[in-house]
């Protein structure tokens, strides 16, 4: 029997190369990412495993004739696409005044239009599919605000509104739509894939205390993640065996305890207590 078919979107490291590990095992997965140079990790990972159910694809989520010619791969050979995980972005750090309109605006691009753009041509295929998923990477930067991440966390609240509008579109096409919103993991992206503001380590800034205070605490935050990123990977791989999975996945301790205080305490001491965590 034909095995379901995955495409995952920013396979070159973190949770793209958890996700094509996992799933390959019971899909054919295209892994794609924007710069085949940076393959090794994944090749790496998956060195024991079927190579014969993994097509590593390049694909730049903001050129639209990239993402045209991996669909059309796909429909050329195997008709179909039942999963579709919306995998690659950044994070961007700077406070905002200091951020230059291009930095914000690749942010979004790639973390929102792109997402975006790989959906929308995805969509033909998808529909032809009873009970097809995408499934969306936000983060609880798409839920909470944290201070030196607002281009980031405006990039993921902007994912987490239009997936909750395109549940409702896909609905009556039987195409599911969830969210999986991971707090921070020991992943590349908060360290070597991490991108600084080029004003962030400016001293004529009014926010350079705030912003070193910021990078010392990414510093350790990455040094006491404890937590295997791998579990993101499971709970992924479990949504995609359901049948009805929900549309929201908080994960992660961190995450989880930012989502519970938020949504159950006054805005007044949710707030005092991201100032005293993050700014003193």
């Amino acid at each position: 029997m034909t095995k379901p078919v995955c495409l995952i979107t920013g396979c070159s490291s973190g949770f793209g190369v958890l996700f094509t590990k996992r799933l390959s095992k019971t899909h054919h997965v295209y892994a794609t990412m924007r710069d085949l140079g940076k393959k090794k990790d994944l090749e790496t990972q998956l060195n024991n495993e079927e190579l014969s159910s993994i097509s590593i694809l390049q694909c730049d989520v903001t050129e639209i004739s990239s993402i045209e010619r991996v669909i059309k791969e796909i429909e050329n050979e195997e008709g179909r696409l039942d999963v579709l995980i919306n995998n690659a972005g950044f994070g961007l750090g700077g406070f905002f005044e200091d951020l230059e309109e291009q930095e914000i605006r690749d942010q979004f691009e790639t973390n929102f239009f792109g997402l975006q753009s790989v959906t929308r041509h995805s969509l033909p295929l998808l529909r032809q599919t009873k009970g097809a998923k995408i499934i969306n990477l936000s983060s609880i930067a798409g839920i909470v605000g944290t201070p030196g991440l607002s281009a980031y966390n405006a990039s993921k609240w902007a994912v987490e509104g239009f997936s909750e509008s395109l549940y409702f579109e896909l609905y009556p096409f039987d195409v599911k739509v969830i969210l999986v919103e991971p707090g921070p993991y020991n992943t590349k992206v908060l360290k070597e894939n991490a991108k600084l503001s080029k004003k962030m380590n400016d001293k004529k800034s009014p926010y350079y205390e705030n912003s070193q205070k910021l990078i010392s605490k990414l510093d350790k935050l990455v040094k006491h993640l404890l937590e295997d990123p791998d579990i993101v990977a499971r709970l992924v791989g479990k949504i995609v065996k359901q049948k009805n999975p929900k549309f929201r996945h908080v994960i992660g301790k961190t995450a989880v305890i930012r989502y519970l205080l938020k949504r159950f305490t006054s805005f007044r001491f949710y707030s005092w207590l991201i100032r005293l965590v993050y700014m003193k």
